[in-house]
């Protein structure tokens, strides 16, 4: 039989044939340190969508409403991060932040949206 030793301090692995950490305290530590420059990254783009939903949810409260492009810069939108897109039938490309959305007019004018079951 091999001794294991634990990925993160070294010290001896007992228990299943399988097991790589001495403890769950080891195991966090490892792959918290492994994962951290890709967890930063995601960290990041996820505020930025969550304060995009945020700020079209204050926009919108009532589930449909024209706001100006300066409205939404204003409380700090971010147009460049948005979850999806959803282009009609009519050929209007609405971009969404989770379930709120926004359709560019004209004059820098947007039309907020919340997503139906249809889209």
């Amino acid at each position: 039989m091999l001794d294991k030793t634990c990925l993160e301090c070294g010290q001896p692995v007992k228990g299943r044939i399988d097991k790589k950490f001495c403890s769950d305290g080891c195991r966090n530590s490892y792959n918290n340190r492994n994962n951290s420059d890709t967890n930063n990254l995601v960290r990041n783009i996820n505020n930025i969508l969550r304060k995009n939903r945020r700020v079209l949810k204050a926009l919108n409260p009532k589930g449909k409403r024209v706001v100006s492009k300066t409205d939404l810069l204003d409380k700090g939108f971010n147009f460049e991060f948005f979850t999806n897109t959803y282009l009609t039938k009519s050929g209007n490309l609405y971009h969404f932040c989770y379930e709120q959305g926004y359709l560019e007019l004209e004059d820098n004018r947007y039309s907020l949206v919340v997503k139906q079951e249809y889209m």
